[in-house]
């Protein structure tokens, strides 16, 4: 969360009669508005996503992150939130295409009944990414585990924000395992000319690559920091350089970070996207005639997609065969093919000989990417 309205500050006098008015109207929705930043992938310096920031009507100097503060300490953050997400998720229909949503939310309101009902009146949740705030402790609150659980099945991806900062320590990292890792601006900040900050960025990139999730930097400020997280490899950045939260969205087309050149044409070239191959795919219901074929050698493999077009697995002729479950590799099309090769490093002998699926930025299928394929792009780098 790279506004910095969002932090939280001591909560204004409860006892303000019109502050308590202000509160009460919220709650019920009233006054209760969102503004999108832009998240940019530095690898192409395209939009990709937008993160929702809640803001309210009345008095300037009641911020949001003061709201969000009195709410707490009278008790009723999760209707605030509740009252936010909703304001955000009726927005998403309009999101341009092949971008994603982050929305915020405090450990503490999640697996509460109002902003459980909020994602559920939500739909389905693809596409949307549940970002953990992480101002207080995660791991205390057993019940946010099982939300977490319940809104992955519906769809959402989960990111972490802060990390580095405050509570999210390697170990709720670890026990999330979160698809985005948000660094920090206390870590952004200045990591064009502090090494030690650009050591730990990458260090925390090589970790994201092996939990098989994006690193994303907030609070870029400068074409000095963009450029330098760009040298440092990390996929996915926002912050005022790149564009101020607005209400209308940011244009995908656009070229964000005024002067800032994408990388050059070798790391292009070294992305997923010349190497995709299409390969025949089968709706999740149809696996069992799928496999029927794969034994008859009907085909040599099968990918498995759900209602939405995203893949959730996928079936090989050698894998049915031996009577084994087939476990790919996900990734996004924009992934470089050096980091897709350091996360097969990580995985087991027998998951290695599946193909990476590769998605598009909105998480539907494009087609595969074989390992003689990737070894072989690897080779020519």
């Amino acid at each position: 969360m790279t506004d910095v309205a969002a932090r939280p500050a001591a909560a204004p006098p409860p006892d303000a009669a019109e502050w308590r008015s202000l509160l009460a109207g919220a709650l019920r929705g009233e006054g209760v508005s969102s503004v999108f930043q832009p998240i940019v992938d530095l690898q192409r310096l395209a939009v990709v996503g937008y993160e929702a920031l809640a803001r309210f009507v009345g008095p300037p100097e009641l911020t949001p992150d003061r709201w969000f503060a009195a709410a707490a300490a009278g008790g009723v953050l999760p209707s605030l939130e509740a009252a936010s997400l909703r304001s955000a998720l009726a927005r998403r229909p309009h999101l341009p295409p092949n971008c994603f949503l982050s929305v915020n939310v405090e450990p503490e309101s999640l697996g509460s009944p109002e902003v459980m009902r909020a994602f559920a009146d939500a739909g389905n949740l693809r596409g949307l990414v549940v970002e953990i705030t992480e101002h207080r402790p995660m791991l205390a609150n057993a019940g946010a585990g099982r939300a977490l659980a319940a809104l992955r099945e519906a769809g959402a991806l989960v990111a972490v924000d802060d990390a580095g900062a405050g509570h999210s320590g390697l170990q709720q990292i670890l026990e999330l395992r979160p698809s985005i890792l948000k660094l920090d601006r206390v870590l952004v900040a200045g990591v064009d000319v502090d090494e030690a900050k650009a050591a730990l960025v990458e260090m925390l990139g090589v970790f994201a690559n092996k939990i098989d999730a994006w690193l994303l930097a907030e609070g870029v400020e400068t074409q000095a920091e963009a450029r330098r997280l760009i040298d440092l490899g990390v996929p996915l950045a926002q912050g005022y350089f790149f564009g101020r939260p607005a209400n209308a969205w940011a244009s995908p087309d656009a070229s964000p970070g005024g002067a800032l050149e994408p990388r050059g044409a070798e790391a292009k070239a070294g992305t997923l996207g010349p190497l995709v191959e299409t390969v025949g795919w089968v709706a999740s219901d149809q696996v069992a005639q799928a496999t029927q074929r794969l034994r008859a050698g009907a085909a040599a493999m099968f990918v498995v997609l759900d209602a939405d077009r995203r893949p959730v697995g996928v079936l090989t002729r050698e894998a049915v065969r031996r009577g084994e479950a087939s476990t790919p590799l996900f990734a996004n099309v924009n992934s470089s093919a050096r980091e897709i090769a350091q996360r097969l490093a990580t995985r087991r002998p027998t998951d290695t000989a599946s193909p990476v699926v590769v998605s598009d930025n909105a998480g539907r299928y494009l087609g595969v990417v074989t390992i003689p394929r990737l070894l072989a792009a690897l080779a020519d780098l």
